[in-house]
C-alpha cells in the first residue's frame, strides 16, 4: 500500500486516539494506538500481580503473551481488553510500567514492524521522536489540563465507570509530570512536528486540518519517489 507514515504525539487526554483513528479512516490508512499496547501490558502486570518496578518480569510478560492492536481493539492472547485497559487502576500504573527501557525496546520493535509498509497513522508519546523518527508527517496535539480531564471523565463514564473529577485531574497532572520528566523517551515535541492546540477546537475542524496536511505531504512524497 502506498502512503506516508503519520506520527501523532501529545499528553494524556489530548484527543490523540480519536483524531488518529478518524484521520486514518478518512485517508484510508492503518491506525495504531501504541498507548493501548502499554496499557495492555500494564493490565497483564496487574492481573499477574507483577511489581510495576520489576523491569525484567514486565519484559518477560511481553514475550509470554501476545499483545496486539488493530486500531479499533486491543487484545491479549485473543481476548479483547479494550475496555479494561481504560480503568483508573491502569491509568495509575501505566506511566510506571512504560518507563522501563526493556519494556519500551520490546514494544517499539512491534510498533516499527506494524508501520514498516507505510500508509499508517500511529499515535503515542514518543512516536515522532523515537518510534518513527523518519515519519514523513508529525503532529503534536495538546489541550489544557482541565479540558483533558473533562474528556477523560467522559471516556470513563461511557465505559460504565465512575470517578471523581478531582481524582481524574490529579492523575492527568501526575501523568504529565512522569511522561515529560522520565529519562527514557520523554514526552516532547519533535523538532519537525506541527503543534496543534485543540482545547477549543471541534473534532471536525481538527480533522479537516490534519487531512489537508496529510494530502499535501502525500503529494510531496509522491514527487520525491517518482
Amino acid at each position: 500500500m502506498n502512503g506516508i507514515k503519520v506520527a501523532i504525539d501529545g499528553p494524556a487526554g489530548a484527543g490523540k486516539s480519536t483524531a488518529a483513528r478518524m484521520l486514518a479512516q478518512r485517508v484510508g490508512y492503518m491506525y495504531i494506538d501504541t498507548g493501548a499496547m502499554y496499557r495492555a501490558l500494564t493490565l497483564l502486570a496487574l492481573r499477574e500481580k507483577i511489581d510495576w518496578n520489576n523491569e525484567k518480569a514486565l519484559a518477560q510478560l511481553i514475550r509470554k503473551h501476545n499483545i496486539s492492536q488493530n486500531g479499533t481493539a486491543t487484545y491479549i492472547d485473543n481476548e479483547n481488553v479494550s475496555s479494561e485497559i481504560r480503568s483508573d487502576e491502569v491509568n495509575r500504573a501505566v506511566s510506571v510500567v512504560c518507563n522501563h527501557n526493556k519494556v519500551r525496546v520490546e514494544l517499539v520493535k512491534l510498533q516499527r514492524k506494524l508501520a514498516s509498509d507505510g500508509a499508517v497513522v500511529m499515535e503515542g508519546r514518543d512516536i515522532g521522536t523515537v518510534v518513527l523518527p523518519d515519519a514523513e508527517l508529525k503532529f503534536f496535539l495538546v489541550a489544557s489540563q482541565i479540558e483533558r480531564s473533562h474528556r477523560r471523565m467522559k471516556d470513563i463514564e461511557e465505559l460504565g465507570g465512575d470517578s471523581a473529577f478531582e481524582s481524574v485531574i490529579k492523575n492527568i497532572r501526575i501523568r504529565d509530570y512522569l511522561d515529560s520528566s522520565r529519562d527514557l523517551a520523554p514526552l516532547k515535541q519533535a523538532k519537525d512536528a506541527i503543534y496543534i492546540d485543540n482545547t477549543y477546537m471541534s473534532i471536525d475542524f481538527e480533522l479537516y486540518i490534519l487531512e489537508q496536511l496529510v494530502r499535501c505531504r502525500e503529494k510531496q512524497h509522491e514527487g520525491k519517489t517518482t
